[in-house]
């Protein structure tokens, strides 16, 4: 079913936890918790979000994926989980499966987060991809499934008096929604400062 939009630049997000374990209730879901904090301190804009907790298995996580771009209508799509390279790992491969566009710059910079702080970040197989439909398109992103690193990657590293070290993959998001015909995303920049070019960002 369609989200409506309270406002024009209502942005309109999916999260979707991928994990057998969790799905089942062997344990606690962290992964959506983790995003719906992150985006609470973040978003200085209005938005809403939709949320999944769903099992390892790509036919559904496919499923999952165009149901919240197509019929939602979700801008912007998180994944969680599944990326590594166990045998149960499909994320990435449902996503590319149906993706219009690859954008690999996002996963490069979230391996290189990760590889500030363990060698195994290399095994991380994070992809980005936009969805197009006739009349919709959105970006849809794999993020690790640890809580610590979803904010990491999300946000960036600082130094201790709180200045950015390395930008995190969320600054370059407003921009891209905008490219995609999305709504026009506001941070804190406390938080997360979006970057665009002096001449997309919109007069105060």
């Amino acid at each position: 079913m369609k989200k409506t939009r309270t406002h024009p630049d209502e942005l309109i997000i999916g999260l979707v936890s991928i994990s057998d374990r969790a799905s089942s209730g062997v344990y606690e879901d962290q992964g959506v918790p983790a995003l719906r904090d992150w985006f609470s301190q973040a978003l200085a804009s209005p938005w809403q979000m939709e949320t999944r907790l769903i099992p390892d298995e790509r036919a559904l996580i496919e499923k999952t994926l165009v149901e919240l771009v197509d019929d939602v209508g979700c801008d912007l799509v998180l994944t969680t989980g599944g990326t590594g390279p166990a045998r149960r790992d499909v994320t990435p491969e449902a996503t590319l499966a149906v993706a219009t566009k690859e954008m690999p710059g996002f996963g490069e910079q979230m391996r290189q987060i990760s590889l500030k702080f363990v060698p195994t970040a290399i095994l991380s197989r994070q992809v980005a991809v936009i969805r197009e439909t006739a009349d919709h398109a959105a970006l849809v992103m794999n993020l690790p499934g640890q809580p610590k690193s979803i904010r990491e990657t999300l946000e960036g590293l600082k130094d201790d008096a709180g200045k950015p070290v390395m930008p995190g993959i969320f600054a370059a998001v407003p921009y891209c929604i905008d490219l995609i015909g999305g709504p026009y995303i506001e941070t804190h920049e406390a938080v997360c400062k979006a970057f665009r070019p002096k001449s997309a960002i919109r007069a105060k």
